[in-house]
């Protein structure tokens, strides 16, 4: 387990024979370190160009160079032990084997932006190389627990000036290439703010015995919780971009109203005003087009809320009607008298039953509009 709480465990568990080089390393990343924070700024500066004119936009990216006390602990690592063998390092070089020093963070809204800004980032080749790129998961779904997810990418730079200032501090007798690994995260929003809490309370924590596994239930809980509302945020904004398309004459907007078609914009829109999913819907086409509406743009001009809701108050419903009362009565708001004698009756028949019905709540429609302007002047 990492972190800062736990500062300072491996270096003072380290074997007492490999010390000397791990204090050899450290003490030489503190003197290069001023200059690395340059490459963190560049690649984060770099990763941060990549969507000036993308419609994808990350809510914000950040980084940081590891500390000298994280980098002490990371050089400290050991192998496992080997009965007979020496201990070992992991990282025998560790400014020339790790990739984290330096790290870069883009946080996303929503879950399905991950995968689009990992793509856009991996498609810059001229600028960075990706050389690993993998879905790190606190808790895993085959296991059936739960934590933050992040995607990881390990990026090499490619030719990069400020890249080759550092290896000549790093290394003055050796050829500068330009090229630096370093890492980029890519969550979202939520699984951020659930990581960086944990991180302060698991692993900030200053006394380890005061940890209690109540805490790791309660951690479980709440990144249960947060992935139920990313699936909700998630589903809620892809139903705004079905709902925006249906607005767009020259696409969505342009197609025709066959039944299934408006029974797939009626489920959109008004999910809590549903029929069963195998009703036909023709009636409602046949309503629709006796007015000459056939397409979909104008089906959701007709479904608007405001509509509705006047409706429901001219007519006084006291049950919510069901999908073919309020499309006959939204089309009876909209187009009066016109929508009675398209689609009820003749006027001259025995029998008016539709006619009559029409005709008794246009009346209540017509009061309902004279009372709001009465009151209103």
């Amino acid at each position: 387990m990492d972190g800062i709480g736990r500062m300072g465990t491996r270096w003072q568990q380290l074997d007492e024979r490999l010390r000397p080089a791990v204090a050899a390393s450290v003490a030489e990343y503190e003197r290069i370190r001023p200059t690395l924070e340059y490459v963190t700024l560049e690649v984060e500066t770099s990763i941060r160009n990549i969507f000036r004119e993308v419609q994808t936009q990350p809510l914000f990216v950040t980084s940081r160079t590891k500390t000298v006390e994280s980098f002490r602990e990371k050089a400290s690592r050991m192998v496992d032990p080997v009965p007979g063998q020496l201990p070992a390092l992991q990282f025998p070089e560790p400014l020339r084997n790790l990739t984290d020093m330096v790290g870069v963070r883009v946080i996303t809204t929503l879950p399905g932006d991950i995968a689009i800004v990992a793509n856009l980032i991996k498609r810059q080749r001229s600028i960075f190389d990706c050389r690993g790129d993998t879905e790190k998961d606190i808790g895993s779904i085959e296991s059936g627990t739960y934590g933050y997810s992040s995607r990881h990418l390990i990026l090499r730079t490619i030719q990069n000036s400020v890249v080759k200032h550092f290896q000549e501090v790093l290394d003055p007798a050796a050829r500068p290439s330009g090229s630096y690994f370093f890492e980029c995260q890519i969550r979202t929003v939520f699984a951020h703010a659930w990581s960086e809490i944990e991180h302060d309370i698991r692993f900030k924590a200053q006394d380890r015995r005061a940890w209690s596994p109540y805490f790791d239930r309660q951690f479980t809980a709440t990144a249960a919780m947060l992935e139920t509302v990313e699936s909700a945020f998630s589903e809620l904004h892809e139903r705004y971009e079905t709902v925006t398309n249906f607005w767009d004459p020259a696409g969505e907007g342009a197609v025709a109203l066959t039944p299934n078609r408006i029974r797939e914009i009626w489920q959109t829109l008004l999910p809590h005003v549903d029929r069963k999913s195998d009703d036909d819907w023709g009636w409602a086409a046949e309503l629709l087009a006796a007015h000459g509406l056939t397409r979909t743009v104008e089906l959701v001009d007709i479904l608007q809320s405001e509509a509705i809701s006047d409706v429901r108050k001219a007519l006084e419903h006291r049950y919510s009607p069901g999908p073919d009362r309020l499309l006959d009565d939204l089309l009876l708001w909209r187009y009066g008298t016109a929508h009675i004698d398209l689609t009820s009756e003749p006027a001259g028949t025995e029998s008016t039953p539709r006619r009559d019905s029409l005709q008794r709540r246009y009346g209540q429609m017509t009061r309902f509009r004279e009372a709001r302007r009465a009151r209103q002047s």
